[in-house]
């Protein structure tokens, strides 16, 4: 019982900051949910002015893991709160080239559950888009 009531009693905060992109549609950079974030998947798109970040795939997930970074740093949370990550890619031929730059954000004691998978599409023509699920 005293979890239900817990539970119950925790409220939803809408996560907002310019060091991100600001959503293309009907959603939100990240909602957090008592100590629990869900970010938005992001991608490579410089919050400040717009450009996006396209054509060198392994620009493009350091621009994507910054713009994580800015939403994590919102909340109060860094990378060693991640807990799940999904990778979308266009093409699974570049996964070594996204694993290694996002791996230079993560070691072997604070990695996050994760997955992987190529898609047909992503927004704005990029290559690759991550969304992240973190705790605190």
């Amino acid at each position: 019982m005293y979890y239900a009531h817990y539970f119950w009693q925790m409220e939803k905060k809408i996560i907002r900051t310019e060091n991100a992109p600001a959503p293309i549609g009907p959603y939100n950079q990240a909602v957090q949910f008592g100590n629990m974030l869900f970010i938005s998947g992001q991608i490579a798109l410089d919050p400040k002015d717009g450009t996006l970040y396209q054509g060198d795939i392994k620009t493009e997930t350091e621009k994507v893991m910054q713009n994580l970074n800015g939403i994590l740093e919102a909340a109060g949370m860094n990378f060693s709160n991640v807990i799940k990550t999904s990778i979308f890619l266009m093409d699974m031929g570049k996964f070594a080239e996204v694993n290694e730059v996002y791996g230079k954000y993560f070691d072997e004691a604070t990695a996050p559950a994760r997955e992987t998978v190529q898609v047909s599409g992503l927004p704005k023509g990029m290559q690759v888009e991550i969304s992240m699920v973190a705790g605190g």
